[in-house]
This record gives structure tokens, C-alpha cells and sequence, in this order.
């Protein structure tokens, strides 16, 4: 990026990024209060709300990947980038909070490793948390770096004065204030990045000549028609993204979106810090309502970007498709709107980077440091050691940050890391959780020959051994041999190994639910209104009916 971003920032512009910057560390160190455990550090002593925990779910997924990456895939492929919300996200969060969050919550696992520990063996449980960890420094790297580059282009900051402020910040609030620092500051975060979006939609549309104005430019476009269409051409890979509807359907909306939202601890750990199950089961089906509507801020300033901004595409400098986003801000929004657009990017890139974070300090301090290296340790020494891991995956992560500089899309990336990290791992989740029969060594082959054949076709892509139409498409083919795999090595290896046995396997497997488990709910829990099955369905009913207008 280079000059030619610099946005015209005056005192009042600089004065609302202050005061967001400052009321981000006011609630880190609001939340130390409450710190008194490592429950409390690591899943904010399970006593949050389920409208707060259903925000920060949402939230934590509205880093770099999202408002940049979508917007750069919405200039890049059109319409059909809707797919990463109706069928790539909201019935997968809506399976986790009716179907997964019962074995999360009930078991008290402290992260989804710890889960795999008591359903497989210890292998499976370490293999896990090293892939889990390594995977969360890599896409804290992302927004890292997205944070770093946005402000060098935008505010003419020094690059590595920009990764430094924003990873200080995200270490001071997350150091200090635990999860529930994160968790606050992601539910603030949230309206301050719609707040920051919905401007650049509204001008942009205007801009334009409205949705129909819009349209006919996109018509207009190197896109074309095709542009404006979620599903048509699908029967082919002739169509933007150069994906069948196969791999749409089965790579993005089951391997890849399952696995990412049922077994992505970072997203998972929200969940974990209700205040009951039935608060924990509501967490990810209230965070799929707003992600319903993530695509009119998102995907339509792609759009606008790609018949307002000329030369968008480029393979390198400022016309990048990552750059959709502060394009639309630089041409489009006038000081004060522009001070808080500055403001929501900055905070998605650190809602972002500070669920990675806290993740990454979780998984660490229970599943590998508590779990090989120092065990029953005082309460505090674990405290202190969630801290300095919380310093670690920041300093790496910068490190990683530049990984993601060799990315003109930074989206295709995050695809293969999904693919690599959580396809492999949700198959070997799903099987065990529903095949009681399963054993402890099939669910460590199985998590290793996934992750393995998922790398392997990555880097035969990147060689140009094996063709796929674009990095997109590989992704969801990634994905869905990584599934494959883990399905036929569990059902080679289960019967000529032992399994488990039902009493080890109480509350951890479908149709074993454990007896003792008391009754949480709360007053107001039973209304209707409140019925996680009702409001899954809702959700789900809502997203179909969203492609009509752009089949």
C-alpha cells in the first residue's frame, strides 16, 4: 500500500479513535475486578449472559478475514460470496448451540482439546492443542498485520509503529482483564464496527443509483450477470468462484463451516463462559442473527468497490482487493463518519486478533503446559501463566503477520488454514461424538491422516500438480478429502482396536447422557421465546429464504 490510500483525517477524526483506544483498556481493567481464579482468566467464571456471549461470538469472528476479506471476495467473486454466511456459517452455529454445546458445556471441559482427551486418549488431546495453538498464531498474524497495514496506508504510520500499538493494546486488555476483558470489549466492538460499516454501505449505495443502480453497474462489470447470483452456474465451475455446487454445498457448508464453528475453540470458548447451559446453548444461535444481515456491510461495498473504484484487481500496490474497504472510505466518507469508519476497522481487527489471543492462552495453560509439563500447580500459577502465554502468542504473532503479506486475498488464505486445522478436526469430532464405538487410537489416526492429506493438497495446488479453478475452490476440495479420510482410517482402524467403554464415555457421546448433571436453568429460561430449537430454526428458515432475491 502506498500513498495513494491516505485518508484526510482532521482532530476530531484522531479524537474519536482516542477515546475508543481508551475505552477499550478502561474495560480490560474494569474486568481485572473479577479475576480471583483461573476460571474466572480463562472462561470468565461461566457467568455471563447469553445476549453478551451471543455479541462476543459474532464478534470475535468480525476480525480482518471478515470485514476485509469478504468485501475483497464480494469485489472479487460477486453475489456468490453470500455463501460464507447462509449456508457457510448460520446452520453450522445453529447445530452447535442445539446439538454440540449439550457435550461442551455439560462435560465442564475448559476448551474443545480437553474434550478430545476424555472422548479419545492423550495423543489425540496434544495433537490437537499444538495444531490448535499454532493455528491461532497464524490468524492472529492476519489481523495483525491487516491492523498494521491499514493504518500505515490510511494514517501514515510507520508499519511497525502501527503492529506494535495494536498489539500492545490487545495484550494490555486481554492480560489484564482475562476473557471477560475480551468478551466486553468484543460486544463494544461490535457496534462500533456496524457503526463503522453501515456509512460506507449507505454512501456507497447512493453513490450509485441505489440497489437497482448497483445492479445494473455490476451487470456492466468484468463480472458481468453472474456476478449477481448465489447459485446459478453452480452446476459447472463456470462461474466466479469456479465452484461446483458439490463443493459449495459439501466442502464450504458442511466440512469447512462445520468444522470451523463447532470445534474452533476460539469461538467455542464464548460459549463455555455462559452462565448455564441454557444460556450456552443460546450463545452461537443469537450470534447467527446478525450474521444473517454481516453481508449488506460487507459483500455490498465489495460490490460498490468493484464498479466505483477503477482498476480494482490488481495483482499488487494499492488496487488489491483487499483494499475495498479503505478505497470506499478514502473516496466516500466525510471527516467525523470518517474518524468512526477508522475506528470500526480498528476494532474489528482487534476483536479479531484478541479472540485468537485468548484462545491461544487458554489452550496452552490447560492442554499443554498444566497437561505435560507442571501439574497441580497452585490456582494462581496457572493465572500467571495464562498471562505470559497471552504475551507469547502476541510476540509470535507478529512474527506470523508477515506469512500473510504473500496474500493479495487475504480470505483465500484463512480457507487453507481452515482447511488444514479444522476440517480434519471436526470429522474426527463428529464421528467420535456420534459412534460411541469409535476408539481412542482411530480418533488420534484419524485427526493425524486428515490434517495430513488436507496439507498435502494445499501444497500439490500451489505447485500446479493438481488444478483447481481457483484457491477458493481447492479449499473446499481440502476440506472435504480431509473429512473423507477421517471417516474411512476411523472405520478401518475401530474394529481391529479397543474401544472405550460406555461408563468412560458418559456425557461425551450421543445417547450417553450423564445422570448426575443438575438442573441450571434459570428463572425466564423456559419461556419460548428463549427455546434454542425454535430460535436454531428461525435462523435457519431466515437464511434460505435470504437467497430468493439472489438465486
Amino acid at each position: 500500500m502506498g500513498g495513494g490510500l491516505r485518508l484526510n483525517m482532521n482532530a476530531l477524526d484522531y479524537l474519536i479513535l482516542a477515546l475508543y483506544f481508551i475505552t477499550v483498556l478502561g474495560v480490560g481493567f474494569a474486568a481485572r475486578r473479577a479475576i480471583k481464579t483461573s476460571v474466572d482468566f480463562f472462561l470468565s467464571g461461566r457467568s455471563l449472559p447469553a445476549w453478551v456471549t451471543g455479541l462476543a461470538f459474532v464478534s470475535a469472528n468480525l476480525g480482518a478475514l471478515e470485514i476485509i476479506g469478504m468485501a475483497a471476495n464480494g469485489a472479487q467473486y460477486g453475489v456468490m460470496t453470500v455463501h460464507y454466511y447462509w449456508i457457510g456459517a448460520v446452520p453450522a452455529m445453529v447445530f452447535l448451540g442445539i446439538v454440540m454445546m449439550p457435550f461442551y458445556y455439560g462435560s465442564k471441559v475448559r476448551s474443545v482439546p480437553e474434550y478430545l482427551r476424555l472422548r479419545f486418549n492423550r495423543p489425540t488431546h496434544l495433537l490437537n492443542a499444538i495444531s490448535f495453538a499454532v493455528a491461532q498464531v497464524l490468524i492472529a498474524g492476519v489481523n495483525l498485520y491487516a491492523l498494521a497495514l491499514i493504518m500505515q496506508a490510511l494514517l501514515g504510520w510507520p508499519l511497525w509503529v502501527a503492529i506494535v500499538i495494536g498489539a500492545l493494546i490487545v495484550l494490555a486488555y486481554i492480560t489484564v482483564g482475562g476473557l471477560s476483558g475480551a468478551i466486553y470489549n468484543e460486544v463494544l466492538q461490535f457496534f462500533v464496527i456496524i457503526a463503522g460499516l453501515v456509512p460506507i454501505t449507505v454512501i456507497g449505495l447512493v453513490k450509485v443509483g441505489g440497489v437497482s443502480g448497483l445492479m445494473d453497474a455490476v451487470r456492466d462489470s468484468k463480472l458481468g450477470e453472474a456476478g449477481l447470483h448465489a447459485w446459478e452456474g453452480t452446476g459447472t465451475t463456470d462461474n466466479p468462484l469456479g465452484a461446483h455446487w458439490l463443493g459449495i454445498v459439501f466442502g464450504l457448508g458442511f466440512v469447512l463451516s462445520f468444522g470451523y464453528w463447532t470445534t474452533n475453540f476460539a469461538e467455542v470458548q464464548r460459549a463455555l463462559s455462559a452462565r448455564n447451559m441454557s444460556a450456552a446453548r443460546r450463545t452461537p444461535i443469537i450470534g447467527a442473527y446478525p450474521k444473517l444481515l454481516i453481508p449488506l456491510v460487507t459483500v455490498i461495498p465489495g460490490l460498490i468497490a468493484l464498479v466505483t473504484v477503477k482498476g480494482l484487481g490488481a495483482e499488487e500496490g494499492d488496487l488489491v482487493y483487499n483494499n475495498a474497504i479503505p478505497l470506499l472510505m478514502r473516496d466516500l466518507l466525510p471527516n467525523g463518519v470518517l474518524g468512526i469508519a477508522v475506528t470500526g476497522l480498528v476494532a474489528s481487527f482487534m476483536a479479531g486478533m484478541a479472540a485468537n489471543v485468548s484462545g491461544f492462552n487458554t489452550v496452552f495453560t490447560y492442554d499443554i503446559w498444566q497437561a505435560y509439563f507442571r501439574r497441580d500447580r497452585p490456582d494462581d500459577y496457572y493465572v500467571r501463566v495464562g498471562r505470559i502465554a497471552t504475551v507469547v502468542a502476541v510476540v509470535i504473532g507478529i512474527g506470523t503477520a508477515f506469512i500473510a503479506a504473500g496474500f493479495s486475498n487475504i480470505m483465500n488464505y484463512i480457507q487453507a488454514l481452515f482447511s488444514v486445522f479444522n476440517a480434519p478436526l471436526f470429522g474426527t469430532f463428529i464421528i467420535g461424538m456420534f459412534w460411541r464405538r469409535m476408539s481412542p487410537l482411530a480418533g488420534f489416526w484419524s485427526l493425524l491422516s486428515g490434517t495430513v492429506v488436507a496439507i498435502v493438497t494445499y501444497l500439490l495446488h500451489l505447485a500446479d500438480v493438481v488444478h483447481f479453478n481457483s484457491d477458493l475452490e481447492e479449499s473446499f476440495w481440502g476440506a472435504g478429502l480431509a473429512f473423507v479420510t477421517v471417516a474411512v482410517v476411523a472405520a478401518i482402524l475401530t474394529p481391529l482396536t479397543r474401544p472405550k467403554r460406555n461408563d468412560e464415555l458418559t456425557g461425551l457421546v450421543y445417547g450417553l447422557s450423564d445422570a448426575t448433571l443438575k438442573d441450571d436453568s434459570l428463572a425466564g429460561d423456559a419461556a419460548w421465546y428463549r427455546s434454542p430449537v425454535l430460535l436454531g430454526v428461525i435462523a435457519v428458515v431466515l437464511a434460505a429464504l435470504f437467497y430468493i432475491p439472489v438465486f
